[in-house]
């Protein structure tokens, strides 16, 4: 056949290297051409999809991905320490402070809340003398109440000018015994009180010698209730 047997005046491979050139030329013509037709329709539905991809894109944004991930700072709470026991303690006080006190029960214990304490003193009296202090006990309340008057109650005890204890009523001669009674509203009961006019101490083991002149205190006291000190003078 003349196509695989070349006839000419020149040498065969010559005539081979011609077809094999013509047959490369096409072969690259028929690739570009595939290649053009491939990428035109990838172009048209590359647009078409593109189109529809924007189109929900900008229907339906995405949250970008760091933002899946670590939550939003405004979501985050940050935790409260519970209050300190003191505040807490400050807060029940407080509001137990706020509510109101109970009314009185007539008849009922006379509370300290109820009674009110003073001393009565001449206001002054002579080194070495022997003055009676008076213990006044007030019911202030408006019903009658029940409190123990007994001795073993009551005490007076007198300051120096610095604050010092001089002089108590129970150092050297200690009373003891009971007293209930019941206090009408506003009723007053007064203990007169003989001082010896010598110092003491607590158990009286003291030497006992007349406290010098000058400006002293006496306070009264019944059981868990005291009074404010009363002036007085020894010249």
């Amino acid at each position: 056949m003349p196509v695989l047997h070349p006839v000419g005046p020149l040498r065969a491979r010559v005539y081979w290297r011609r077809r094999l050139v013509v047959l490369a030329v096409l072969l690259v013509v028929v690739g570009a051409g595939a290649w053009g037709t491939v990428a035109l329709v990838s172009s048209v539905r590359g647009g078409s999809d593109g189109d529809a991809v924007a189109e929900r894109t900008a229907a339906s944004p995405r949250t970008p991905a760091l933002a899946q991930v670590v939550p939003s700072l405004s979501a985050v709470r940050t935790p409260v320490p519970p209050p300190a026991p003191e505040e807490l303690s400050a807060a029940a006080e407080s509001a137990a402070a706020e509510l109101p006190a109970p009314a009185p029960v007539a008849g009922g214990p006379c509370t300290d809340e109820m009674l009110t304490i003073e001393v009565r003193t001449p206001g002054s009296a002579a080194v070495g003398s022997k003055p009676v202090f008076e213990l006044v006990v007030v019911n202030a309340a408006t019903v009658s109440c029940v409190r123990d008057l007994g001795k073993g109650v009551q005490e007076l005890i007198m300051l120096d000018g610095d604050g010092a204890r001089v002089w108590g009523s129970n150092d050297c001669f200690p009373e003891s015994g009971a007293d209930v009674r019941t206090l009408a509203a506003g009723e007053v009961v007064v203990f007169p009180v003989l001082w010896g006019g010598l110092a003491s101490t607590p158990g009286c083991a003291a030497e006992r010698t007349p406290p010098p002149p000058g400006a002293y205190a006496v306070r009264g006291r019944l059981d868990t209730k005291s009074s404010p000190d009363a002036p007085f003078t020894l010249t």
